[in-house]
């Protein structure tokens, strides 16, 4: 079965917040096999709403709508819906008594517009709302389902999970199951992952890949339909195998991974310390880290040496070899990971330094970065970056490259304690 998606209110085009309702939707509708083949957004106009479900009872068997059953004017879902379908509104008795007991409960008085949030479509199968007053309701006309939800997401999703997922599951019967599994990968651009692995996307089926680019990653969605999510992860199996052996040493998690998370598993698991140096990104590095719930038992500290003398001063690096070398070099990241991770008695120790911009800086082009590892019996290992973007930009990107090759180093250093 093709569902569609309808989220109405006019705050969501002005972008005065977030249609987090159809990403839920549309996860829970790919676990028991209904596809989504188009999500709408509409505002508070029964005009344009009108012109919607037009459309949409056109392309899809069920109609998923969100948002609009309130009690005030611009409320007007159930009301634009009723004339299509060609029937009545009627008082739920059970709705009306839980909206009165709310109010009682709360103290406050209950006004008369709050009686319209218990109307339902007549013969409609009514949802119930355990979080909040207006109820949900299931219709079906002329092979067309129309499943209308509450808008705030604290309603809608336990409502959607406990009362629509059931209905829809006694609509399908037997149902298929759409499993995914998500790889993450950094350091490589969409078009060149794209590139190398064309011969797994030419005779993709089932499973299928779709490659996404994000502000913080490459993924590539393997997506699989069978009857049960194990058989699915079953037929993904042989092709993430397929795709590790073409650009396997791109990835650094999988699913809900990032490499903040990733990075912080690594070092939690294995009980190692991290501090960190940073010059160009000021923070940044710690800062994405610290982000991770867990990490204050591997997270030593660290420090920002701006200046050429901070770094002198505060972590001991020899004036000799900035002289020579320059702050935007490997030597200096080198130092700057050494120090830090001798100041400090960590684990390991990163060392960030370059020029972000908008100037050149040391005499190195704007974009030019370089990051250090130091870690407890390994040599120091170190990586250079040209980077393309706004200063900020570059700084934020130097701090996930940082997060990136720590990741790489941990895990070979994981295979071999």
């Amino acid at each position: 079965m093709k569902a569609e998606i309808i989220a109405i209110g006019s705050e969501l085009l002005l972008g005065q917040i977030t249609n987090t309702n159809a990403k839920f939707i549309s996860l829970k509708l790919a676990e028991i096999g209904i596809d989504v083949h188009y999500q709408t957004v509409v505002g508070d106009n029964p005009d344009r709403l009108d012109e919607v479900i037009e459309i949409a009872r056109k392309r899809a068997d069920i109609l998923i709508f969100t948002g609009g059953l309130g009690p005030t004017k611009d409320d007007m879902t159930k009301e634009t819906i009723v004339k299509h379908i060609g029937t009545t509104l009627v008082s739920d008795d059970e709705a009306l008594l839980y909206i009165q007991q709310y109010f009682e409960r709360s103290g406050r008085v209950m006004t008369e517009n709050n009686k319209k949030q218990a109307l339902v479509f007549k013969g409609a199968k009514v949802l119930a709302n355990r979080k909040g007053m207006a109820p949900g309701m299931a219709v079906e006309k002329d092979g067309v389902r129309y499943i209308l939800l509450p808008g705030p997401p604290h309603e809608m999703e336990p409502m959607f999970t406990d009362e629509a997922i059931p209905y829809l599951l006694g609509v399908i019967g037997k149902h298929e199951v759409i499993t995914s599994r998500v790889l993450k990968f950094y350091g490589i651009g969409e078009a060149e992952l794209e590139h190398r692995i064309q011969p797994i996307l030419d005779k993709q089926t089932n499973p299928t890949v779709a490659p996404l680019a994000t502000a913080d990653a490459v993924t590539l969605r393997l997506t699989a339909k069978a009857q049960t999510t194990d058989a699915a992860l079953k037929l993904i199996a042989p092709m993430e195998e397929d795709i590790r052996s073409l650009v396997g040493d791109y990835i650094y998690g999988t699913d809900d991974d990032t490499l903040a998370s990733k990075a912080a598993e690594l070092l939690v698991r294995n009980g190692w310390t991290i501090a960190a140096a940073e010059s160009l990104t000021a923070g940044l590095f710690m800062a994405e880290l610290a982000g991770e719930p867990g990490i204050s038992s591997s997270l030593e500290g660290g420090i920002v040496v701006y200046k050429e003398k901070t770094k002198v001063e505060q972590l001991g690096i020899e004036q000799s070899l900035l002289t020579e070398y320059g702050v935007v070099s490997a030597e200096c990241a080198a130092a700057l990971a050494v120090n830090v991770k001798r100041t400090f008695k960590s684990d390991i120790g990163i060392g960030l330094t370059g020029a972000a911009g908008p100037d050149p800086h040391d005499g190195k082009p704007v974009g030019t970065v370089w990051i250090g590892i130091a870690s407890t019996n390994a040599n120091t290992e170190t990586f250079k970056l040209l980077l393309s973007g706004s200063r900020n930009a570059n700084r934020l990107r130097a701090a996930r490259f940082a997060l990136y090759y720590l990741i790489k180093h941990l895990t070979v250093k994981e295979g071999q304690s």
